[in-house]
């Protein structure tokens, strides 16, 4: 595998960067931390860790000028990862906070709202039903109900028409992950998902490398 030279995985506090940074390196890529958006210069694609809350995530983005810099970079079709909040600060705004979004796609951020007895946080391993065309080259050594890490009180609803959409069941289907073009974001960890995990970043790396 061809690997790109540079990701940058983007640091905005609260992150869990090391270990995304371990999982890329692992794969043989050159991974760095990025905090503003100098940083993003020269690099393959771009990565978005998320642990936090939706504000102080955005907030962070505004202080350092990255809002502007990722919107531009999904914008010009660059290659993107987003994990957990990296997927949910792509839509509009979220019900755990004020701040708005960075607007790429229409849709928002809910909190869960399960039948009594099911808990939230949603956490824990749980399926993926990937809902992408059968040859595109995420889903190589995947298949539909794989197992993934979770741990999350919102989700993406009413999410953007033009995106293919992930989905797994808890209480309900919701979006666990979204597909549009260079741009891919999923709910679930892949860093903490073992075999699985490393094989969508495996798939990422190889799509963007072709």
């Amino acid at each position: 595998m061809k690997s790109p030279s540079k990701v940058g995985v983007v640091d905005y506090g609260t992150g869990n960067l090391r270990s995304v940074v371990k999982a890329f390196e692992f794969l043989g890529t050159d991974a760095r931390i990025v905090n503003k958006p100098s940083g993003m210069e020269n690099l393959d694609a771009l990565v978005f860790p998320g642990q936090g809350t939706f504000d102080q995530c955005i907030r962070a983005l505004r202080d350092t000028g990255l809002d502007a810099a990722i919107i531009k970079w999904i914008q010009e079709d660059r290659p993107y990862f987003g994990i957990c909040l990296g997927l949910q600060v792509l839509f509009e705004g979220s019900e755990e906070g004020k701040n708005s979004g960075l607007h790429l796609f229409s849709g928002r951020v809910k909190r869960f709202s399960l039948p009594e007895g099911m808990k939230i946080p949603h956490m824990g391993w749980n399926g993926v039903d990937w809902k992408l065309p059968a040859q595109d080259p995420m889903l190589r050594g995947l298949v539909d109900g794989d197992q993934f890490y979770f741990v999350h009180s919102y989700h993406v609803a009413d999410e953007d028409k033009k995106l293919a959409v992930m989905k797994t069941r808890y209480g309900y289907p919701f979006t666990s992950g979204i597909s549009y073009n260079n741009c891919f974001a999923t709910q679930f960890h892949p860093e903490k998902s073992q075999s699985k995990g490393l094989q969508i970043y495996r798939n990422f790396l190889e799509k963007i490398s072709q």
